[in-house]
């Protein structure tokens, strides 16, 4: 997939709470971290209005990455995020390098489409539950998707669409499927009105 995403950052070698303390108050940096590869882990900082601009973007999060650090490209997924407990405040990020010849395993976000159309809303008067928002996924870099799609058209009351039921693109396979037959939880499902099913349901 096209690489939609580019943060500029720089070499950071004062490190420990203290120096992370400082790059937050005095220059609004974010500190951050590189790691993977047969490179050695690096430290560095973004500017964190650059980066609180792209995580506002839920596709950040499913997209390679380009971090242009002091001039040199590298290509990155975002595994980890710290964000304030109680401001809009960015506070570490842990990226991931990545390698066209090498698998990744990164969190792909669900959509849901038809749910206006939804045949246990609609006949059967039920409500739509999404238990899982994304689903962790692995593949090639080249192959990411920005997001799994799950069609609610046909889904009726008291159903549910399981992991195995999701149709992943080509080269793209779920983390949790590989663990086995238990770990193929439940996605999406339509839960019944309160007070039982309404009279003319259709039958699952």
């Amino acid at each position: 997939m096209s690489n939609e995403f580019e943060l500029n950052a720089s070499a950071r070698n004062d490190l420990g709470k203290g120096a992370s303390r400082r790059l937050r108050r005095l220059a609004d940096l974010v500190p951050a971290i590189i790691y993977g590869g047969e490179k050695a882990p690096e430290s560095i900082s973004i500017p964190h209005k650059d980066i609180l601009k792209a995580t506002s973007n839920e596709a950040f999060f499913s997209h390679i990455i380009t971090l242009v650090v002091d001039g040199k490209k590298q290509q990155v997924v975002i595994k980890a995020l710290q964000r304030h407990p109680a401001k809009p405040r960015i506070m570490h990020a842990d990226f991931q390098r990545v390698d066209r010849t090498h698998t990744i395993h990164v969190k792909v976000p669900v959509h849901l489409i038809n749910e206006d159309k939804c045949k246990g809303v609609k006949l059967g008067g039920g409500s739509i539950l999404k238990t899982m928002a994304e689903l962790e996924v692995v593949c090639l870099p080249q192959d990411l998707p920005e997001y799994l799609e799950i069609d609610m058209t046909d889904i009726g009351v008291g159903e549910s669409v399981h992991i195995s039921q999701i149709k992943f693109p080509k080269g793209v396979s779920s983390v949790d499927l590989a663990h086995g037959h238990d770990s193929d939880h439940a996605v999406v499902t339509v839960q019944a009105p309160r007070g039982g099913s309404a009279e003319g349901e259709a039958q699952a």
